[in-house]
């Protein structure tokens, strides 16, 4: 059975529906929410999603968002050089951030290992973080991968890699529950989970 709508309203609700974490109601409720606002709120979206897909990129050190070749973190001559935290997307470090605690620098792996879905090793960005240990003196990397099956799987593929380097290698402690996605847990979870930090 055909849509009631017209086809300009189906296309922009598909549009929306193949966004993550967008289902047809949640798409039909933005499509009528564009359709109420005034010309000019949609001038300035359409502006913010032009200017975001132009001027945004990967961090060249740490593969973080960044408006710049590198990122605001990395070039921050205050943070501690010989620590790196390992985050799966650049929401990790969001979360990291807001916690306070932590005062190093990010890797951002851009995913995780996840075999069912054909996703290895050289699908996501350990070869870099490899190569940024041998070429800096790193004293500790910090693993803050989602406490998920594909986090926990990354998270130990990465201590094999890292096993001969003389390097302090730690995960985040158990405070984020099993299953968690590190992006979602509240301020004080992150906290406790970084200060209580386990060596493996």
């Amino acid at each position: 059975m055909g849509s009631s709508f017209p086809r300009s309203i189906t296309v922009l609700i598909d549009a929306f529906s193949k966004m993550p974490g967008i289902g047809k109601h949640s798409a039909r409720r933005l499509t009528f929410y564009i359709l109420k606002s005034r010309s000019e709120e949609i001038d300035f979206l359409l502006r913010s999603i032009s200017e975001v897909k132009r001027s945004i990129r990967f961090c060249s050190e740490c593969n973080n968002l960044s408006d710049k070749e590198v990122c605001d973190i990395c070039s921050d001559s205050t943070r501690d050089t010989g620590s790196i935290c390992v985050v799966s997307g650049p929401n990790g470090v969001m979360a990291m951030e807001k916690s306070g605690r932590y005062k190093g620098l990010y890797h951002v792996l851009l995913g995780e290992l996840s075999p069912i879905d054909g996703v290895g090793p050289e699908d996501i960005k350990i070869n870099e973080l490899v190569q940024r240990i041998k070429k800096n003196e790193i004293k500790e990397v910090v693993i803050a991968t989602d406490f998920t099956t594909e986090g926990e799987t990354t998270a130990l593929y990465l201590l094999e890699k890292l096993r001969s380097f003389k390097i302090k290698v730690s995960r985040l402690a158990r405070g984020v529950p099993a299953g968690a996605i590190v992006e979602y847990a509240d301020m004080e979870t992150l906290q406790r989970a970084f200060e209580e930090r386990t060596v493996i």
